[in-house]
């Protein structure tokens, strides 16, 4: 008892982070409390010091000081899918550096597990973040209402967010596929209530248009790779020589589904899907795809989030590009 009496006693405070850093307690307190709010020289400094002294802060006492927990939130529409592996990483990775805790939900591609999850999350994070959104706008916005919030892969007036440039990514498949002779394309949607599906769709259609090549929409059973199974069936009724899937999980289901038929891909039916996660370069043949940056959006989000949470009135929304990485899954057309 006494050894751990003794130990607190010694625990380093702010005014000894101040000695050393050579700086006011204040400063220390805005370093620690409110990154951000003094320049990186000074707070490398304080850092620095307060890593010297082995200083670690008192989470419910910087919530009484300051108002704020420390916490953000994070919610995927499905934690399974490895489009967001590398996305929930980047995030990790900016809210370690400023020693903060990201909290995760997964709403399983649900609104209402969605709402619940965003509700109980903000009563114990400073901001929100959500992935993949199935809210309605108006839902969103009044999230933000309570508390600060980002969306990735939406844009909902009024709050802040982050996405890919989804107009060039689909002209680029478009165009490559154009270049290999192929004139009909199935297309194989997302899920209904997703904000990027309406888009990718709609880029498909526009940029296929202007080329002269005709594209026809089959159903899946869900954006996953047995959904890509699913939609098999229905992709070589149209007669289509190649397919553009949503997401990279429906693109493998649908050349796992092609071979179980008997076609050859790309040499009967070329394959196309958006994201590049992991696992489409070691696919056979590899994946053609648009690749997003994923980590990169995960850290974006934060630091947006990080922005509104200290105050910034600046509502935006970035756009970050996209490249279409050609592999093997797509050929000249069959004739």
């Amino acid at each position: 008892m006494a050894d751990r009496e003794k130990a607190r006693a010694s625990a380093p405070t702010i005014y000894d982070i101040a000695s050393l850093a050579g700086v006011s307690a204040s400063t220390v307190s805005r370093a620690l409390n409110k990154p951000g709010r003094i320049n990186a020289e000074t707070a490398s400094r304080i850092q620095q010091a307060a890593d010297q002294l082995g200083y670690r802060t008192n989470p419910m006492a910087r919530s009484l000081q300051t108002g704020l927990t420390g916490n953000l939130a994070l919610v995927v529409s499905d934690l399974t899918n490895p489009v967001y592996f590398n996305l929930v990483r980047g995030a990790e990775r900016v809210t370690a550096e400023a020693r903060s805790m990201l909290l995760f939900a997964d709403s399983q591609e649900d609104g209402a597990v969605e709402a619940e999850a965003a509700d109980r999350l903000l009563r114990v994070a400073d901001g929100l973040i959500l992935v993949g959104s199935r809210l309605a706008d108006e839902e969103i916005v009044a999230l933000s209402n309570i508390k600060p919030v980002v969306v990735v892969n939406r844009v909902v007036e009024g709050v802040a967010g982050v996405t890919v440039e989804t107009s060039a990514g689909a002209r680029a498949i478009v165009q490559h596929l154009h270049s290999l002779g192929h004139r009909h394309i199935a297309y194989v949607p997302g899920p209904a209530a997703s904000w990027m599906n309406a888009r990718r769709s709609e880029a498909i259609i526009s940029a296929a248009a202007e080329l002269g090549i005709v594209v026809r929409s089959v159903a899946s059973s869900g954006p996953t790779v047995d959904g890509g199974r699913f939609a098999v069936p229905g992709i070589l009724e149209t007669g289509a020589t190649a397919v553009v899937a949503y997401n990279d999980l429906l693109a493998f289901g649908v050349i796992h589904g092609l071979r179980g038929t008997g076609a050859h891909v790309p040499a009967d039916v070329s394959v196309v899907g958006f994201d590049d996660i992991f696992g489409s370069e070691l696919l056979t043949p590899s994946l053609t795809t648009v690749r997003s940056p994923l980590a990169q959006l995960g850290e974006s989000a934060v630091k947006l989030l990080q922005l509104q949470i200290a105050g910034s009135a600046q509502v935006t929304t970035d756009q970050l590009s996209t490249e279409l990485i050609v592999r093997d899954s797509t050929g000249p057309a069959a004739s």
